[in-house]
């Protein structure tokens, strides 16, 4: 009888044990699927729609091969241009310029999702329904806490928001519009105000 109990004991730890080796396995699939996805937008275009709980903005962000450019159409117009370590603002109804180090402000998050997604590795990754979510927790260069969720589509994987949280600050984007192998002027991504192009 107490073999009999053991052999059972056995068997049940052999199922749990699968179990969570593979749902293990499957986040790690999944997250490595995400990384691999954003990894791939260069080239890449999509409107967006960004609330911070009170204000709505609209615009549309272009990822190049090294950088960012985000354009905001309502309700001003500004222009974000961002590399790894320098960055322009450009106010069109001022025509006002501003350069800056994307790492002092909250734009830095904007480049490390887009060109640095390995900057997720060490985040977690859950599946809900027909979503991925795809979160990472730490202390911005400000010594803020900031928690960045990264929702996708599951099937097919679609990048669909982004939620930042920087201390009590919320900033969401909804993303549709996806436009892939966009063909990019030379200038498109220079960080230079936008009239001296023309």
């Amino acid at each position: 009888m107490f073999l009999k109990n053991e052999r059972y004991l056995f068997y049940i730890l052999v199922i749990v044990f699968s179990f969570f080796a593979f749902k293990a396995q499957s986040a790690s699939e999944d997250k490595a699927e995400a990384l691999q996805y954003l990894s791939s937008l260069s080239d890449f275009s999509a409107s967006f729609l960004q609330s911070d709980g009170e204000n709505l903005s609209e615009g549309r962000v272009y990822i190049g091969k090294k950088r960012v450019r985000a354009e905001y159409f309502l309700p001003t117009k500004i222009l974000i241009i961002l590399s790894e370590n320098k960055a322009m603002y450009y106010d069109y109804v001022l025509e006002e310029d501003e350069f800056f180090n994307p790492k002092n402000t909250n734009a830095w998050f904007f480049y490390d999702i887009f060109r640095n997604p390995y900057f997720f590795e060490d985040g977690k990754v859950e599946v809900k329904n027909n979503e991925l979510l795809l979160e990472k927790k730490g202390i911005d260069n400000e010594e803020k806490n900031f928690v960045i969720r990264i929702i996708f589509e599951k099937q097919p994987l679609i990048l669909r928001a982004i939620e930042v949280v920087v201390d009590n600050d919320i900033l969401k984007l909804s993303i549709y519009n996806h436009s892939y192998n966009e063909v990019f002027d030379k200038n498109f991504f220079k960080l230079i105000n936008p009239n001296l192009l023309n």
